[in-house]
């Protein structure tokens, strides 16, 4: 059900994300609307996913702390995401002319990524108890997520 709901909070995240960049492209250009459009929706997706999506979890956080651990978290769907975008901005005509086609393609280039970034590190339903906690956490995360090279025994 939860990632049905961030599904959701990431759909309106793209209206606001488009929103933006159209409403200040003629301002400041594309590639700078772009950037601040990402904030823009990361805030909004944030606030919503902490009403909403994850409501309750992560409660023991200050609520500015959370937010600049959603953003760190999502870092990785930033890259995925504004990489996307500015590759079909670049090497597809039609995204330059017609943006929201490239904002729906990195939406979803860093969906995924950022709904495990989010659950796992920002709308924990226990915070850790100290820094040593913490710190098992992150490289057990790691741990897991990290593609293992393969063993001698592996290629036989």
């Amino acid at each position: 059900m939860r990632l049905f709901k961030f599904g959701v909070v990431g759909t309106l995240g793209f209206l606001w994300d488009s929103s933006t960049l159209y409403g200040l492209r003629p301002f400041i250009g594309l590639t700078a609307a772009t950037l601040v459009a990402y904030f823009v929706a990361a805030t909004l997706n944030w606030l919503l996913n902490r009403l909403w999506t994850f409501k309750g979890a992560g409660s023991h956080d200050h609520p500015i702390l959370q937010w600049l651990k959603f953003l760190l978290a999502n870092s990785c769907g930033f890259f995925l995401n504004r990489g996307t975008v500015y590759i079909l901005f670049y090497t597809v005509p039609l995204c330059l002319a017609h943006p929201i086609i490239a904002l729906a393609a990195g939406s979803f280039a860093g969906m995924f990524a950022n709904f495990n970034l989010s659950q796992k590190l920002v709308f924990r339903e226990k915070a850790p108890q100290s820094a040593l906690e913490l710190a098992e956490y992150a490289v057990e995360l790691s741990h897991h997520e990290a593609p293992q090279p393969p063993t001698t025994t592996d290629a036989k």
